[in-house]
């Protein structure tokens, strides 16, 4: 098995490395110290396995397993923690690998050999038990590949159907997560224009009427245009006129 270990404290990596050496024919192809290191690494290095701590500095553990869970071939994941025992209440410890620090070999054995792909309901799960804020940044997937835009470039996000435009002031993607979602976890940076769009609030730049009269939201960085609801245009005019 080709196994991928994360964790920001190196003694912890030296750790598991050492137990896998004592755990059968395992094969370390490569090592991270934080989620977005873990994400570039699963890309390029396609692992079977990963070992990944949760509470890290940056993009944690939880975030960056449902990043590599999109994969094409995405890896089985055990995750490693000193934190939050109340959160395997909610699992099989084997069957989904959640591992608490410090971790017996024994444990370590029995996971591997159990372990297997987590389905976006069981990471949601575990997202629930752990405490964790707003991303910094968006996962969206070009050409089969996996980059992570920052959130503090997102212009807006625009439903369509299943899918949600995420536009920067040079491009757009196609995300799949859906707009109540995004407007409850960034509701400090995001406001709702419209039943199909959230927008974000330092990006605004003032309202026009469209040529069929209705009021539309113009941005700073880019010359798109979206409509804003009857309902919403009087929050929208009011944030307006406080950053004047």
């Amino acid at each position: 098995m080709n196994v991928l270990i994360v964790d920001d404290e190196h003694l912890a990596r030296q750790r598991l490395r050492h137990m896998l050496g004592e755990t059968g024919d395992h094969t370390i192809v490569g090592e991270a110290e934080n989620g977005e290191q873990a994400l570039r690494q699963a890309q390029q290095a396609c692992p079977d396995l990963v070992l990944m701590d949760i509470r890290m500095p940056g993009m944690d553990g939880l975030e960056a397993a449902s990043y590599i869970n999109r994969l094409d071939n995405p890896p089985a994941i055990i995750f490693t923690t000193a934190y939050s025992e109340h959160a395997l209440k909610a699992f099989d410890t084997h069957a989904v690998g959640y591992l608490l620090k410090p971790i017996k070999q024994e444990h370590l054995t029995d996971a591997i050999q159990s372990a297997r792909r987590l389905n976006r309901a069981q990471l949601n799960q575990l997202r629930n038990n752990e405490e964790g804020g707003a991303r910094s940044k968006i996962c969206v997937k070009i050409r089969g590949a996996l980059e992570l835009v920052p959130v503090n470039e997102i212009i807006y996000f625009k439903a369509d159907q299943k899918y949600v435009t995420l536009r920067t002031s040079d491009h757009e993607y196609l995300i799949e997560e859906s707009l109540k979602t995004l407007e409850t976890e960034f509701e400090n940076q995001f406001t709702r224009i419209h039943r199909n769009a959230l927008v974000a609030e330092a990006a605004i730049n003032g309202l026009v009427k469209n040529p069929t009269g209705h009021a539309c939201l113009t941005f700073r960085d880019v010359d798109d245009q979206l409509e804003v609801s009857r309902r919403h245009l009087p929050e929208i005019r009011k944030k307006l006129k406080n950053t004047v």
